[in-house]
């Protein structure tokens, strides 16, 4: 026997230990040099580490959730004698991870979703770890995508808990139903980071929240005319683009809301560029993809630049320093927005732009009741940096940019 030892490798930018997320192997298999072996997380992203070697499994270390300090043992191989084994079944590159147990009042696949699939196991590494937390057998699984790739609703199929007849109620078709299982969800990974960042952020920071409501009806007329007149294959602009466009106006005469406090020097970093945060949901929870250098780019340029790092966040295809670096962040729930929100600070930035939903409302304008397209702005800063007056300036100053859309792109 020749076995290689594994050490987790520096995954970037200074990272000590990372999480184990989901093993894509057991002891026993046997794969080769290259092939996903586990995803780990940092602060920063999850990353797929390939198996150094080929060889068979001997031991991997740890399970997921658990954090590996790097150089340390992660996994051993057998690297001698595997090659001319016929009893060593190579696994394929898309194996899914070990499934860990379900516990005992949780059943993973229901009778009739059990549907074994031939061949290698296609899905997304999402997939495969949310399969792995769940404890549900991926190649029990049918995949309803091309070539039977398995999908999330896939996997949301085959997890689905057998109804339970509530007591009382009659049996037979129609019959209300419940389901009064406890179900116990390991914090691991993003989420994990998410709440530890989230609870840091809200222990440290003293929250200064300011709301105020935005008139948007011209920006709301000037964003359809500019959509209309685009040219085939051109992605619509969405709010967004603008409300970042008039941050970094707005930022000028504010400079001290576009800054990073280092608290193990205790010092204030003012910054001269703006890289936009855009907090995105994700399958795997809330992610800051960046916007570099915004006060470089035009309308157009920054809705692609805005588009491309926010899918490239949900595929998962995000590189490590497109999710760091940002000096503001702006934060969006769409038409989920409602009508005002506390948006809690992404450390160590001082300020964070809240957008709530548009929606047109009766006003009074110049005495006369008008229906206008109305937009509040939730934000939040920090009070040791940003004072009160400070904050609401900024607010203020977008507030009239937004509502006279023109003077976004004056460069006077």
């Amino acid at each position: 026997m020749s076995t290689h030892v594994f050490k987790l490798p520096d995954l970037g930018e200074g990272t000590v230990s990372a999480e184990i997320v989901a093993w894509h192997v057991k002891p026993g298999d046997v794969l080769k040099e290259d092939q996903p072996l586990v995803e780990m997380s940092t602060d920063k992203a999850v990353v797929e580490v390939p198996s150094p070697v080929s060889g068979r499994v001997l031991s991997l270390a740890g399970k997921p959730g658990d954090v590996v300090a790097v150089g340390a043992q992660l996994a051993t191989f057998d690297t001698a004698g595997t090659a001319n084994d016929p009893a060593a079944a190579v696994i394929a590159p898309a194996s899914a991870p070990t499934a860990a147990p379900m516990p005992a009042s949780a059943s993973a696949t229901p009778p009739a979703a059990a549907t074994t699939t031939s061949g290698p196991v296609r899905a997304s590494p999402a997939t495969r770890r949310r399969a792995s937390e769940a404890g549900i057998d991926l190649a029990a699984v049918s995949g309803s995508g091309p070539g039977g790739r398995i999908r999330p609703e896939d996997l949301h199929a085959a997890a689905a808990p057998v109804a339970v007849p509530t007591p009382g109620a009659p049996g037979g078709p129609g019959a209300r139903t419940t389901d009064e299982r406890t179900e116990e969800i390991p914090v691991i990974g993003i989420r994990r980071v998410i709440a530890q960042r989230m609870s840091e952020a809200a222990r440290s920071i003293p929250h200064f929240s300011y709301v105020e409501e935005v008139d948007v009806t011209a920006l709301h007329a000037l964003r359809d005319h500019l959509n209309a007149r685009a040219g085939k294959g051109v992605t619509p602009l969405s709010y967004l683009p603008f409300i970042v466009a008039a941050t970094v106006r707005a930022l000028r005469r504010f400079p001290q809301c576009n800054a990073h406090y280092d608290a193990t020097r205790e010092v204030l970093l003012r910054h001269g560029a703006v890289h936009v945060g855009i907090a995105t949901q994700t399958p795997e929870g809330l992610k800051v993809p960046v916007v570099r250098n915004a006060q470089r780019l035009e309308l157009r340029d920054l809705a692609r630049e805005m588009g491309r790092v926010t899918s490239a966040a949900r595929d998962r295809s995000a590189k490590r320093e497109e999710l760091s670096g940002s000096t503001i962040t702006v934060t969006s729930l769409g038409k989920l927005g409602g009508i005002a929100s506390t948006p809690i600070i992404n450390m160590p930035e001082v300020a964070i732009i809240g957008v709530n939903r548009a929606v047109e409302r009766p006003m009074v304008i110049d005495g006369a009741v008008q229906v206008r397209r109305m937009m509040n702005l939730s934000s939040s800063f920090d009070h040791r940096f940003v004072d009160g007056a400070d904050a609401a300036g900024l607010i203020q100053e977008l507030k009239e940019l937004l509502e006279q859309p023109a003077t976004i792109f004056m460069t006077a």
